[in-house]
């Protein structure tokens, strides 16, 4: 299926938001995802199916200011 993550085309088989996350090697913290603009709870994660053409947003934490 395809996908968008941060505006950026990709084709995965993930059937879920976990296993996208793994397949991306996100951190097991600091890590932000939304799908569609809508900000997805980690515990929700596992239970989040992907479909085609979904606009996923990935944010990474980080110190500095």
């Amino acid at each position: 299926m395809n996908l968008f993550i941060n505006h950026t085309p990709i084709e995965t088989q993930c059937s879920t938001l976990d296993k996208l996350a793994q397949s991306q090697s996100l951190p097991q913290k600091g890590v932000a995802i939304a799908i569609d603009n809508k900000m997805i709870p980690r515990q929700q994660w596992a239970e989040t199916p992907l479909h085609e053409n979904m606009q996923i947003t990935i944010l990474k934490a980080f110190c500095g200011g």
